[in-house]
């Protein structure tokens, strides 16, 4: 029912930084709670971040501080803002969304996208 696409992955150099999107299907896209989690190559999928449909954000205790998530509901849009990018960074980053009736879980989303890449290099 939910389509998510990201964009805006790709190679970047250590410090700098990233503004991933994430576009959104669907007539109600202001209803929905959004996410972005990430999974590096063996390692495994961890949340990064989320922002519900009243603007309410959490963030990984551990990645706070260099990631921002926002929404645009008129453009049916979620951010995600990185700076500083380290190689520990790289990783592929997915877009969620938790859709009416919500699951209650943050970790628990109902529909994900295809993921973008991101390579931090040094």
């Amino acid at each position: 029912q939910v389509q998510l696409v990201e964009s805006g992955g790709g190679l970047v150099q250590a410090g700098d930084s990233l503004r991933l999107s994430c576009a959104a299907s669907g007539r109600a896209f202001s209803s929905y709670n959004m996410a972005w989690f990430r999974q590096a190559p063996g390692k495994e999928r961890e949340f990064v971040a989320a922002i519900s449909r009243i603007d309410s954000t959490r963030y990984s205790e551990l990645l706070k501080g260099r990631f921002t998530i926002s929404r645009d509901n008129a453009k049916n849009t979620v951010f995600l803002q990185i700076n500083s990018l380290k190689p520990e960074d790289t990783a592929v980053y997915y877009c969620a969304a938790d859709t009416p009736p919500y699951s209650g879980s943050l970790y628990r989303p109902d529909y994900w996208g295809q993921g973008t890449q991101v390579t931090v290099s040094s």
